[in-house]
This record gives structure tokens, C-alpha cells and sequence, in this order.
């Protein structure tokens, strides 16, 4: 990288391109010395370059822009082409609804006010067009109130640039400010509270604390408020033109072009709480809330922080995890050395908590905040593991609450950070959950995180890892051995199954091919035996082939799977395949599960046969004590939805391609037609066409590319047929996930009258999180447990707020369906459809 390069990127830090130096001031100077100099040779190359660093590292802005201000008073144009593409960056980021960069381009304008670049008023007609375009969504007759995200979305965009140049637009257009402001209190005044009762991570949405009243628009006022009332001063950021104002004052301002902010859509024909629902979340897809605040350490914690630097902190950090996601030791060195003069783990922890278990979901996979977690653990080791703990802690305090996916998130993440520290935990502190009922969520949660750590290790590391809470080893899943129903041993007499599982061995051994297996099968077993011993023979046996590894089972299923497919081709008997699987993989939750998703992957079971095993009897009454049945139904989801997705990329792709193909011959065609037309010499006659050889060319060109288009057509035609069936499949699946829902919660719900809350499932005198300390050992006891119906009620209702939250997109298309057949009716309990609604963000009256 080129020498003016690295320093732009580099401003602000500690390192070898500044010297010794960490002054603001001389990486500001130093900068601008060479990159002055750097704009007479390559001025095209610096300016996309710096606009880049401001935007991809925005807590950086103040020095770039103060930097822009000092090229300013030396090369006005240049920096007035900057200006005009920081406009038209941010016109076209408003026009897409490109979340992210509104929000930074608008910070960034406002530092550049702060440098004396653009001018201070032009600055604020901008805020006044996206404040007006918010009021008029927000209004019940001009606008659509079910886009209020947009509205909320636009207005915080305002708030959250004011730490970057409130104190500058107050002392410089004080009036104008002014009417933003009162613009804003305005829009407060007309909009709707937002509840998001679906989103919360926990129950009784803990997640507020003492802002539970408010919500983020609310909050996010009081906080600039307190930071208007304190005279615009803050810690967080940082503010280097000061040093440099003598100079700046001289430079000329430039004036931004006005703006113009997207329409919502119009209002939906019918105001049915469906037809709001869904375009309120439509609107919250578009312009999701980027966080949801975790407060899970004490307020004495970041007492010392104003709430508008703890506001500036998180967006620090939720920028530098967007912007480094693809290089994680960056990402974590960054975040590590903000540029803030106080210390600020604990809010950091809470970030990175926050975004993990975010609801519908995070921005990025588990892993890569597991990583950054586990990289800031190894940059900061005398202060960053102990709070990362303690957030595991008070998290585990609240396990009772906390939401089941995110509980799932937790425990996948817990796991995973476990492995990259040897499996160090103080299990001993955790030890009293063996005094808890097998339900108890804190129980659960460990037994799921040994169960997940074993499938990261092998069983006997996990045991010695635990060895300071032997007792946990209860906990512990057992030893992973396949449960083979015809294994021989000594003194046992075989049976007639034994041998016919040992004749199907030496038929697999001699690789006989499947429809000489199917043929034996038919002739030799089925007629004699039946349906369910033939099943068992072959499917137990083939498992057992197929065990000892994963590739093993793969390449059985792949050569033998047409065996299954012939004996089991409805979902009566693939849901007693899968039965079967179970049995025999039950001591290895992990194997259940991959052969379960290979079998689906490879057709042999369908989606709809997988959710009747899982809410099968043997299932339903495990729902509450293990997480395997929820993780293998969330595999089949998951599948299904991935296919209809590769499904659409692949017709959009090809869909391309038939424009391309129509477009080739469609000029093959012409080129013909014109050299058809044409009079040339043949024998000294005047004949029509060209030379005979390129006719003869032409003819065979429009001939291809005519066949080529066909078969383009024809390609798309068959996958638009496999996507229409995939549709209709889902469809039923759909039904058939939310009438099993239903049926198995109508069984064990009390009556409505009784319970139409999840409140009102809890013990009546406390909470199930109350706790008590056990004066013998010192640990935490319960004074209240809930009740085993109660865990397993409030279990599957959080399960099935999951998946509906999950999948919402694919489940709206079938919304009037799913309203007519399962959600509608006198005996549809209203703990269910609650559950339901609160995922999809329908309001409930």
C-alpha cells in the first residue's frame, strides 16, 4: 500500500506510520502535508479513497474531516467535488433505503459543518426534509402509520449526528436548531410508542431496565436533551478542529443540493390487523433497530459514563463490527482502541451480548462474534475475560426469562467459546442445578452446553474438564455408541432378524447393487415378516454399516438410499424410519440429527414426516428437558427455506440469461435479414444475399442461438414448475407445523379464562428467577420452582414464537390460509395465538 494510503487509514492510531506521536493534531498535519501534495499527482485516487476510510471507519469522522476542512483552504475544488459525492452517495443510499449509509453520511456531513466545508444551514434543511418525510409517514391521513420504522428510522438519523455537531449548529444557526428540535418533540408528540414485545430477549422484557417504559426513539430524545441541557459536551467524541479553528474559519462553505427521502408505500386497502401486521414488518425489515439494549451489569458498572457517550460507544462498536466483519483481528484491535478517554469493557461486553442474541437476528453468524469475543478475551487479558464471565453470569441468572432462541444462541456461542479456552469454566459454581428439576431452564442450559462441548471435543475431555463438579457428570450425554439391536454376544441366542441382518451385511460387503438388495428384501423378508421387522432389519443394519463415520453414513444413504425410499415412500413410514434412526443413534444426539438432514437432503424423508416425528408422543414429553427435538426441526425448516431460496437466485440468474440469449439472437437474426437483403455478384448477375459461405455461417449462427434461447426458456420453465411445487409443499408444511403446535399446547394449556398470559403460568407468590441463597454452601436456591406442565407450556409457546419469528417472510404469502384453517376458531387458545402474533408483530386487539 502506497505511503498517503497508510496514513489515511492509519490516522489516530498508535503505530510506526505516525512515529511516537498519538496527538490528533500532528496526524492531522502530518496527513495533510502529504496528501496536499498527493492531489497535484493522483487527486482522483485520493478522494474516493478518503471518502471510503470516513465511511468504513466512522469513528474516525472528526479527523477526516477535519483533514477535508484544512485541504479546503488550498484546493477548494477538490473539496467541493468531495462534498458533491458525499451528496450524491447519500441521495442514492436514501433511494435503495441503505440503513447504514444514511445514517454515517449524515454523521459525516455533520463533521464537515464542523470543519467550516459545508455550510451550517444547508445542513439543516437536510435534517428538516427527512423530519418533515417522517411526520408525514407517522400521519393517520397524509401517510402510513405502519411504516413508522422509516419515520423512527429518519429521526434517529438526526438525533445520533448531534453529539458529532450539536454544539457547532447551536452556536452557529441557534434559531434553526432550535426549530429542529421543537420538529422533533413534535413527531414524539403524533407518533406510537413501539412495542416489540416479540423482539424483547427476555420475557418480561428485562432487557429495558429502567427505560422499560420508553422505547429507542423515546430514549435516544432524552439522552441528546441531557446532552443539550450539559452545553453539547461530551467524552466520546473527539473534536480536532478545535485546534485547528484559527485556520478553518477561512475556508469557503459549500452548499448541499436539497434532498429527497423515499416514499412509504400506501396504506393497506383493507385495515385489518393482518394487513398492518405485515406491512409493519415489512417496514421493520427495511429499517431494522440495529440494537436492543442488554442491560445485564449493575448501573454502578458505567455509572461514570454520560447516557449519550454509552449511545456513542455502541455505535463505535456496532461500525467497526460492520464494517471489519471480513478481518476479525482488526475488527477486535479497533473496538479495543476506540477513541474514547474512559474505560468502557462492560458496555463492550454488553454490545457484543446484545448483537449475539438479537431478535428476529443478528447481523452476522455466531461465529464471527465468537471470534471477536475470543480476540478482544487475548487483547485485553487483564480486564476483557472477567467481564465477558460476568455477563455468562448474570445471563445465567436470568435463563428463566430469557427468550428461547436467544437461550439457543447462548448456548451455541457458550460452547464454542468454551472450546477456544480449553473448557475452562468454574463448573462448581453451576453445581447446584442437580438439585433443580430436570426442566429447570438453568439445568437445561448446562446439560445442552456439555452436550454441545462433547460434539466440539470427545466425551472423556469434557468429563475432565468438569472434574471440580464431578457431580455434573450426570448431566453429561452418554458415551456416543450406536445402539445396535443385532450386535452378537456371547451366550445370546440369535434370532432369525440376527441373521438376516448379517445376510444384508454380506450383501452390502459383495457391493450388491440397491434394486438387487430391494429385489432380496421383497422375495425374502417382506412376505414373511411384514412391514415393521423388514424396516428394522434393513434400517438397523444399514445404520450400523454407515456408522463409524460421518462419510461413512453418507456414502451408504447415497448407494442404498433407494432401499429406504422403496420401503418407506409415504410419511406414515418414513416418520417409523426416522423412529428408527433415533433408536439407534440414541446415545448421540449429533448423529440423530446429521443423519436425519442427510435423509431429507437425499429425499428419502419429507419436511412434513420429520415435524410429525418430532411432535410424535416420544418427542412432545422431551420438549421442555432437550433441545434435540427443536434442533431437528429447525433442520428441516431451515432446508426447506434454503432450497426455495437457491431456488429463486437460480431463476433470477437464469432469467438473466434468457435476456442475454434473446438479445444474441435476436442479432444473429438481424446481421441474417440484412445480409438476405443485400445485392451482390454472382458470375457477373446481380443476386440477392451475400457469398453463399457466410449465408451458410449466419443460417448456422441464427440456428444456435435460436436453440440456446430454447433451452434457456425451457430451464427457466422447469425450475419455475420445481419453485411453484416447492411453494405448494410449504404450504402444507406450514399447516401442518402450527395444527401440531396447537393440538399438543390445546392438551396442556389450562383453560383460557385461567391463563392469558404467560404471567399467569408462573408460581403465584414469586417469579421462577427469584432466588435465595442456601445459607450451608452459599449457593443460589430456588424459593419457588415452576411446575413441570407449566416449564414444558411456557417452553414450546417460546419454541413457537421462534420459528414463526424466524420464518416470517415465507409464512406471510400464507397468512389468510393459516387465519381460516388453524388460527381462527372458538377452541384456538389465546396463549397460542399470541405467541404467533407477537413473533409476526401483529398487534393483539
Amino acid at each position: 500500500m502506497s505511503n498517503w494510503k497508510t496514513l489515511l487509514l492509519r490516522i489516530g492510531e498508535k503505530g510506526p506510520e505516525y512515529g511516537t506521536s498519538s496527538d490528533f493534531k500532528d496526524h492531522i498535519e502530518t496527513c495533510f502535508g502529504v496528501i496536499r501534495r498527493e492531489i497535484e499527482r493522483s487527486g482522483d485516487q485520493v478522494s474516493p479513497y478518503l471518502l471510503q476510510c470516513a465511511e468504513q471507519l466512522p469513528h474516525k469522522i472528526p479527523l477526516y474531516g477535519t483533514l477535508i476542512g484544512l485541504l479546503n483552504l488550498e484546493n477548494e475544488d477538490f473539496v467541493r467535488k468531495i462534498v458533491e459525492s458525499v451528496q450524491a452517495n447519500f441521495q442514492v443510499a436514501l433511494d435503495s433505503g441503505n440503513c447504514n449509509s444514511i445514517r454515517i453520511l449524515l454523521r459525516f456531513m455533520t463533521s464537515l459543518l464542523c470543519s467550516k466545508v459545508i455550510q451550517p444551514a444547508s445542513l439543516i434543511v437536510v435534517f428538516e426534509t427527512l423530519l418533515s418525510s417522517a411526520a408525514t409517514t407517522v400521519d393517520e391521513e397524509k401517510g402510513n402509520p405502519s411504516w413508522q420504522a422509516q419515520a423512527d428510522f429518519y429521526v434517529i438519523c438526526i438525533l445520533s449526528s448531534l453529539p458529532w455537531g450539536g454544539a457547532e449548529l447551536a452556536e452557529q444557526v441557534p434559531d434553526e436548531i432550535e426549530r429542529v428540535i421543537v420538529g422533533i418533540q413534535a413527531y414524539l408528540s403524533i407518533r406510537k410508542h413501539s412495542s416489540s414485545s416479540g423482539l424483547n430477549f427476555f420475557l418480561k422484557g428485562e432487557s429495558e431496565n429502567s427505560h422499560s417504559e420508553k422505547d429507542f426513539v423515546e430514549d435516544l430524545w432524552d439522552r441528546t436533551q441531557s446532552l443539550a441541557s450539559n452545553g453539547w459536551k461530551l467524552d466520546s467524541v473527539p473534536r480536532p478542529h478545535l485546534s485547528f479553528e484559527a485556520q478553518l474559519v477561512a475556508g469557503k462553505f459549500h452548499e448541499l443540493r436539497p434532498i429527497k427521502c423515499m416514499e412509504p408505500p400506501s396504506p393497506p386497502s383493507d385495515l385489518s390487523r393482518e394487513s398492518i401486521g405485515k406491512q409493519k414488518h415489512d417496514a421493520l425489515m427495511r429499517y431494522p433497530q440495529r440494537i436492543r439494549r442488554l442491560n445485564i451489569f449493575p448501573a454502578t458498572k458505567t455509572e461514570d459514563v454520560q447516557p449519550i457517550d454509552r449511545f456513542v460507544v455502541e455505535e463505535y462498536l456496532l461500525d467497526v463490527l460492520l464494517y471489519l466483519n471480513g478481518c476479525r483481528k482488526e475488527c477486535a484491535s479497533y473496538m479495543a482502541n476506540l477513541p474514547v478517554p474512559f474505560r468502557y469493557e462492560y458496555l463492550m461486553a454488553e454490545t457484543l451480548f446484545s448483537q449475539i442474541l438479537l431478535l428476529p437476528q443478528p447481523p452476522f453468524k455466531t461465529l464471527y462474534y465468537t471470534l471477536v469475543i475470543m480476540d478482544l478475551c487475548k487483547a485485553l487479558p487483564g480486564a476483557f475475560p472477567a467481564v465477558v464471565a460476568g455477563a455468562v453470569r448474570a445471563l445465567f441468572e436470568k435463563m428463566s426469562d430469557l427468550d428461547m432462541e436467544s437461550r439457543t444462541r447462548l448456548i451455541l456461542w457458550f460452547s464454542h467459546h468454551l472450546s477456544n479456552f480449553q473448557f475452562i469454566w468454574p463448573w462448581e459454581e453451576w453445581a447446584y442445578v442437580l438439585d433443580l428439576p430436570k426442566w429447570a431452564p438453568k439445568r437445561v442450559f448446562v446439560q445442552e452446553v456439555l452436550q454441545r462441548e462433547v460434539r466440539l471435543s470427545y466425551w472423556d475431555k469434557i468429563k475432565q474438564s468438569i472434574e471440580n463438579a464431578s457431580a455434573l457428570e450426570d448431566l453429561l450425554p452418554a458415551k456416543a455408541a450406536p445402539a445396535y439391536r443385532y450386535s452378537v454376544e456371547e451366550g445370546k441366542e440369535k434370532t432369525e432378524e440376527h441373521q438376516l441382518s448379517a445376510e444384508l451385511n454380506r450383501k452390502v460387503k459383495e457391493k450388491q447393487s440397491a434394486r438387487d438388495m430391494i429385489s432380496w428384501i421383497e422375495e425374502t423378508i417382506y412376505p414373511v415378516h411384514g412391514f415393521e421387522v423388514t424396516l428394522t432389519v434393513v434400517a438397523q443394519t444399514l445404520l450400523e454399516i454407515g456408522s463409524k463415520s460421518f462419510t461413512h453414513m453418507v456414502t451408504v444413504l447415497e448407494r442404498y438410499g433407494q432401499v429406504f425410499g422403496k420401503l418407506c415412500p409415504d410419511n406414515d413410514k418414513q416418520v417409523m424410519l426416522l423412529s428408527q434412526v433415533s433408536a439407534y443413534w440414541k446415545n448421540n444426539a449429533q448423529m440423530t440429527a446429521v443423519a436425519m438432514d442427510r435423509m431429507m437432503g437425499y429425499r428419502l424423508v419429507s419436511n412434513q414426516a420429520i415435524v410429525r416425528w418430532v411432535f410424535s408422543p416420544e418427542n412432545v414429553d422431551q420438549f421442555h428437558v432437550s433441545d434435540q427435538p427443536w434442533e431437528i426441526l429447525g433442520n428441516a425448516l431451515n432446508k426447506t427455506y434454503n432450497r426455495i431460496s437457491d431456488l429463486r437466485k437460480d431463476i433470477s440468474n437464469i432469467t438473466k440469461n434468457v435476456l442475454v440469449a434473446e438479445k444474441a439472437s435476436a442479432n444473429a437474426r438481424a446481421e441474417l435479414e440484412a445480409a438476405e437483403s443485400k445485392l451482390s455478384l454472382v458470375e457477373g448477375e446481380p443476386v440477392l444475399g451475400e457469398n453463399p459461405g457466410k449465408m451458410k455461417r449466419l443460417r448456422s449462427t441464427v440456428e444456435k442461438t435460436g436453440e440456446a434461447e430454447v433451452s434457456i426458456r425451457e430451464s427457466l420453465e422447469a425450475k419455475e414448475a420445481l419453485l411453484n411445487r416447492a411453494l405448494s409443499e410449504t404450504e402444507a408444511l406450514l399447516l401442518l407445523l402450527f395444527q401440531s403446535f396447537s393440538a399438543v399446547l390445546k392438551e396442556r394449556l389450562p383453560e383460557a379464562t385461567k391463563a392469558r398470559s404467560l404471567e399467569d403460568l408462573k408460581p403465584e407468590d414469586e417469579n421462577s428467577s427469584a432466588m435465595e441463597v442456601d445459607t450451608e454452601n452459599g449457593n443460589p436456591k430456588k424459593k419457588s420452582e415452576m411446575g413441570e406442565r407449566e416449564q414444558w407450556c411456557l417452553t414450546t409457546l417460546g419454541y413457537l414464537t421462534a420459528f414463526t419469528r424466524q420464518y416470517a417472510n415465507e409464512i406471510w404469502p400464507h397468512m389468510e390460509k393459516l387465519k381460516r384453517e388453524v388460527f381462527s376458531g372458538e377452541d384456538v387458545h389465546p396463549l397460542y395465538l399470541q405467541a404467533i402474533f407477537s413473533a409476526l408483530q401483529i398487534p393483539l386487539q
